[in-house]
């Protein structure tokens, strides 16, 4: 679609980019993903301090809220929330190595480590949740 602007020429009028996945490297998928895991901590940190304010109605509003957290639905939530806090931590741990100028050559290679890791510490945990 083209547009007159109003110092007389024609121009392309374009889409802005930021929504469209396509093109998009390795370091932006990295950089998303940190965000929204950052995201969801913080969102977490907020609904872990509301949770906690059930001790102030007692033990036996606890004590069903502890049971009811040990469903498989949010043992699985917990494993997601572990995924999230490793990747967040181990990404973060990159972008301080990679942006103080030391294995900027390896950023794919300390990505793949970081995912790898993470691996690791879900099924770790999930061999502890579930146990």
């Amino acid at each position: 679609m083209t547009q007159v602007s109003r110092h007389g020429g024609n121009r392309q009028r374009r889409r802005p980019r930021w929504l469209d996945p396509r093109g998009r490297n390795l370091g932006t998928w990295a950089f998303v993903a940190n965000r929204l895991t950052g995201l969801g901590l913080v969102a977490y940190l907020y609904l872990h301090l509301a949770i906690l304010s059930t001790l102030l109605r007692g033990p036996e509003a606890w004590d069903g809220l502890v049971e009811l957290f040990r469903r498989p639905v949010f043992l699985a939530f917990d494993l997601l929330l572990v995924a999230g806090l490793a990747f967040h931590g181990l990404n973060g741990l990159r972008v301080a190595l990679v942006g103080s100028g030391l294995l900027v050559d390896r950023h794919r290679a300390l990505l793949a480590a970081a995912a790898i890791l993470v691996g690791l510490v879900v099924l770790v945990a999930a061999v502890r949740i579930l146990a």
